[in-house]
């Protein structure tokens, strides 16, 4: 009964008081070992990286010892967690530099776009001429130094197909056209200047885009019929879906790269120019 006239009397006091917006401001810590010595492990340095809970009391990488309170309790679900997480904290690759997603292109959408055309050409046995993805399927930025598999599993979460699609150049125009007056996606394979959200012009291989000339494009499904508003299917000549989802090319990708003793690292290939206003090409 008592606790009844408390939640009463509780609910009637925030009734009374006058509408407040609340704010509530979220800060970011870095993993630094600055308080504990933990720092962001891998599969294979749990320990050395982030201490060991014996018994009731957690054992700090930096000596410090915690024999009760929040400190040991959250070390505690961390470290019984990392069984689970051993598979998706591998190390399968390195990257020279931190890859940082840009608009309208950077390196990093520059190498997913070149790998997706590759292996949309190596699965389905056709020519791809030209790559269009969209920029919300690339969630994280690369990372400089060791590659997790949760890096590339988190960059591209999604469960999209890799397709191939024949389009006339006139239909690939549209895309651009729709691209420019919007918001550009990554585009690969075909060189494209924009100014005051019209193209002005686009080449492929060095030749002016042909509207009659039916060009190789890979793509995903997510984009095949009105995913961000896009339609790369309208018109199609020819559908192929590719095997597998895109992480499952993505990731062997960097794992291949690691096995021939190379480092993912490219440069920005500059497929989007966009002009100011009284800029020449």
């Amino acid at each position: 009964m008592k606790k009844s006239l408390l939640t009463a009397f509780c609910l009637a006091l925030c009734l009374a008081l006058p509408a407040q917006t609340v704010r509530i401001d979220w800060t970011k810590e870095s993993i630094d070992g600055h308080r504990t010595g933990v720092v962001a492990s891998n599969a294979s340095n749990v320990e050395e990286s982030m201490g060991t809970v014996k018994g009731r009391t957690y054992y700090a990488p930096n000596g410090k010892v915690f024999r009760k309170g929040t400190v040991r309790d959250v070390a505690r679900i961390m470290l019984e967690a990392q069984p689970a997480m051993a598979q998706v904290k591998q190390v399968i690759g390195y990257s020279t530099e931190n890859m940082v997603r840009r608009y309208p292109e950077c390196a990093l959408y520059d190498w997913y776009i070149e790998e997706l055309m590759r292996a949309t050409a190596d699965s389905t046995g056709r020519k791809v001429d030209i790559g269009f993805a969209n920029r919300g399927g690339v969630r994280i930025d690369m990372p400089q130094g060791e590659i997790f598999y949760d890096d590339i599993m988190s960059m591209f979460p999604f469960k999209n197909n890799m397709c191939y699609v024949a389009l006339k150049g006139r239909d690939v125009r549209v895309l651009l056209d729709q691209m420019a007056a919007t918001t550009f996606q990554i585009i690969g394979g075909i060189k494209v200047v924009a100014q005051n959200g019209k193209i002005i012009s686009a080449t492929v291989n060095g030749e002016p885009l042909d509207d009659e000339k039916v060009y190789g494009v890979a793509t995903l499904n997510f984009l095949l019929d009105g995913g961000d508003g896009y339609k790369v299917a309208n018109n199609a000549l020819e559908v192929i879906y590719a095997n597998g989802w895109l992480y499952d090319t993505m990731i062997p990708y960097v794992q291949s790269l690691t096995a021939a003793g190379k480092p993912v690292e490219y440069t920005n290939q500059h497929w989007i120019t966009i002009l100011k206003e009284g800029d020449k090409q």
